[in-house]
């Protein structure tokens, strides 16, 4: 005997991982990075590692493996590039692959 999924058992499932921090169905990932909101967009993931403090003035939010994020002492790299230097709760937008920074 064969069980066939419900179509409605399916959408169920997909809004229920969707979530302001990560929305599956559109591909977003939110989250504060120091005291920046960072979103990062084209990274289709169930769950996403907490960003990470490694000092004082240092921090790493890697939510897909095409998306490495650092501060540092005020200075953003993305995938290693550098950024110059962002303001305090400044956000960072990194949308599929172009990084945009707003007051």
């Amino acid at each position: 005997m064969k069980v066939k999924a419900s179509p409605v058992l399916a959408v169920f499932i997909l809004l229920i991982s969707c979530s302001r921090s990560n929305n599956l169905l559109l591909g977003r990932v939110e989250t504060k990075v120091g005291d920046h909101r960072v979103v990062v967009t084209d990274c289709y993931r169930t769950s996403v590692p907490p960003s990470q403090t490694l000092g004082p003035d240092e921090f790493r939010f890697m939510p897909c493996r095409d998306a490495d994020i650092r501060i540092q002492g005020g200075l953003l790299t993305v995938n290693g590039v550098g950024y110059g230097h962002i303001n305090r709760a400044d956000s960072v937008l990194v949308d599929h692959g172009i990084v945009s920074v707003r007051p």
